[in-house]
């Protein structure tokens, strides 16, 4: 793989990417519908937590987690290894119901209303009632799918190993259109306003039609991409396996900067947290690093005691994260040290979600922690 000095091939001479002149959404009042929490995937919480947390419940399951929680009214939903779907109740922790998938659950829910979406290991998608834990209906990939699907609306969208981008129906799960794409789609496409923004393994990301999946753009980023683009005011960041987090100008078509550490060459397989000032994302390097979104330049790199291969989350001023050491911290946004950590004793590569004044985590043990403020 060749190092990303990222030429922008443009398809077309202008290009709108609609309500990127706004600032990034809060999290939905009734919780944390989708992975990274929002449409624009920023990794940015609703409300502020506490210095401290303290363990409020933990839920036991089979196998272990890698799929990321979402919280809808009340409810937790996640996926575990041992092809489950788990519904929890966020108060108290007690199961509410399990859907069986028939194998292993990588990719995080996205939840409405009625129903709960996720792909499994077999590319099998699943509605599932949201109330009840039956099957709605189902749809089939062609291979893995560990994309979490994204929402707008009635359209469903996620990317597979097969190599395409999908936009199903949530109603019926109706094809209503795909992407070919040249490599696996591993991380959740965002969606701002009527585009669909995605980056995958090809080494490309791909501004597409959310209406008709027209493809809009077509950026070269110059390595393999396995993180979710997290999109702010019209410019997306994302990480690569070439030890870069480019920022990418979605409507010049061009990459702004690309923040590259010297002292280590690891991945970037987490996606980035943004806000107005900085982008904030996990490394292979066993960091957690503080960027200018501005500039690209380093503002602060936190030591971790694993990789980080999870997603951080900014809930006020804290950013928290989860280590393949099995540590959870909470480090101060502005100066990048540490507030406060809690070891669960098994490796950590699911991302955190804050809702309701909780935050929750799930280990490769099987366990999903939910804290609280102290």
């Amino acid at each position: 793989m060749r190092k990303a000095r990222a030429a922008a091939m443009l398809l077309g001479a202008s290009l709108t990417v609609q309500a990127t002149d706004l600032p990034a959404p809060a999290e939905p009042a009734r919780g944390w519908p989708v992975f990274r929490g929002d449409s624009q995937l920023s990794g940015i919480a609703r409300a502020a937590l506490g210095d401290k947390l303290r363990s409020r419940w933990v839920y036991e399951a089979g196998e272990g987690f890698e799929s990321t929680a979402t919280v809808f009214d009340g409810t937790v939903y996640v996926g575990s290894l041992d092809g489950l779907l788990h519904a929890v109740d966020l108060e108290t922790g007690k199961p509410q119901w399990t859907y069986q998938a028939g194998i292993e659950i990588k990719a995080s829910p996205a939840v409405t209303a009625e129903s709960v979406f996720i792909g499994d290991s077999d590319g099998v998608f699943h509605a599932v009632d949201r109330a009840t834990g039956k099957a709605r209906w189902r749809f089939r990939a062609e291979a893995e799918i560990v994309s979490s699907a994204n929402i707008a609306g009635d359209r469903l969208v996620f990317g597979s190993h097969d190599q395409f981008l999908y936009c199903l129906s949530a109603r019926d799960g109706s094809l209503s259109w795909k992407v070919e794409t040249d490599g696996y789609v591993y991380g959740t496409p965002a969606i701002v306003g009527g585009t669909v923004i995605s980056a995958g393994c090809d080494g490309f990301m791909r501004i597409v039609d959310l209406a008709d999946g027209s493809e809009l753009r077509k950026i070269e980023l110059g390595a393999y991409v396995g993180a979710s683009p997290a999109v702010r005011e019209g410019r997306a960041y994302v990480g690569t396996f070439e030890n870069q987090v480019l920022a990418v100008d979605l409507e010049q078509g061009k990459v702004l900067w690309a923040y590259e550490p010297q002292d280590r060459q690891f991945p970037f397989l987490s996606s980035a947290a943004v806000t107005d000032k900085l982008v904030v994302v996990g490394g292979r390097d066993k960091r957690l690093h503080g960027i200018d979104r501005a500039t690209g330049e380093a503002r602060w790199k936190f030591q971790t005691r694993g990789r980080v291969d999870g997603s951080p989350v900014i809930a006020g001023n804290r950013v928290f994260i989860g280590d393949g050491d099995g540590q959870l911290w909470a480090i101060d946004l502005q100066t990048g040290e540490e507030v406060w950590s809690f070891g669960t004793g098994s490796a950590i590569t699911a991302s955190p979600a804050v809702a309701g004044g909780y935050l929750l985590i799930g280990t490769l043990d099987g366990q999903l922690h939910c804290f609280a403020s102290e």
